[in-house]
């Protein structure tokens, strides 16, 4: 997979906020290309994450892990449950950068320790993991911060940093405009970012929490090749409310035995 999206090809993503097994098999099947399973902004703890991982791991799908912070352990410890991509949230300096790319690297790349683990059958596989790890882990990072756009050229040119993932809204609460990820500021704050990125030959990925026809159709043709489409609970909302959207549509009145019912049909 590593290869596929360093060569720019388009993978398109489910991300999980669930933590539970269900919603990481449901995705697998629809037939997402990858999936992150979000540590950073959820409940999920990592025996969640790992459940999620066997839950999913019978499915040809490429599974990530977004770390709560941009911590060695964290990275290793998702690591060594599985995951063969890491996304590392605020990412504002080169040094930065270079820190996280170090956690997913072993050495002579990295810090990252040898263990027996899940990732390498806990030591069957041990020698053939340890030997080609470093060159098919992926590593992400996220741009979410003013200080990050301006900093962005010294940051993608860090070797061993596969992309950026932009996160609209803690880019659009850094320039003021929270929420308001269509803003002038932060389509200025995108164009730098994909510049850079197509400069230094990196790929560039976005989260498209709301995906439409057209966002995800502007985006491909802007280069974003990394995407994500939706979250499993606005999955949920959207079809819920669908589902009762329809059946409000069909809302009729019936008299019966003189009394006034409202059904639903």
């Amino acid at each position: 997979m590593r290869k596929d999206i360093l060569n720019h090809e388009i993978k398109v993503g489910g991300w999980i906020q669930i933590g539970s097994p269900v919603s990481g098999e449901i995705l697998a099947k629809a037939g997402f290309d990858w999936i992150a399973i979000d540590l950073e902004h959820t409940e999920i703890e990592l025996k969640d994450f790992t459940n999620i991982m066997r839950g999913i791991s019978r499915y040809n799908v490429f599974p990530m892990a977004r770390v709560c912070k941009n911590s060695t352990i964290s990275i290793r410890k998702c690591l060594d449950c599985g995951a063969k991509g890491i996304i590392v949230p605020l990412i504002n300096t080169k040094a930065e950068a270079e820190s996280a790319v170090r956690a997913c690297k072993f050495p002579p790349d990295g810090v990252r320790g040898f263990a027996f683990a899940r990732a390498n059958e806990w030591g069957v596989g041990f020698d053939e993991y340890a030997k080609t790890a470093n060159d098919e882990i992926v590593v992400m990072i996220m741009i979410e911060t003013k200080e990050a756009v301006e900093n962005i050229e010294e940051i993608v040119s860090v070797e061993g940093v596969d992309g950026v993932f932009i996160g609209h809204y803690d880019l659009s609460g850094s320039y003021g405009v929270p929420g308001e990820t269509e803003h002038t500021y932060i389509t200025e704050a995108k164009d730098k970012v994909l510049r850079a990125c197509k400069k230094y030959n990196k790929v560039i990925g976005q989260h498209i929490v709301l995906p439409t026809e057209e966002n995800v159709k502007i985006a491909v043709e802007s280069g974003y090749t990394f995407l994500a489409l939706g979250i499993d609970t606005v999955f949920i909302s959207a079809g819920a409310k669908t589902a009762l959207n329809m059946v409000k549509r069909c809302e009729t009145k019936v008299t019966v035995g003189g009394n006034q019912w409202q059904t639903y049909l």
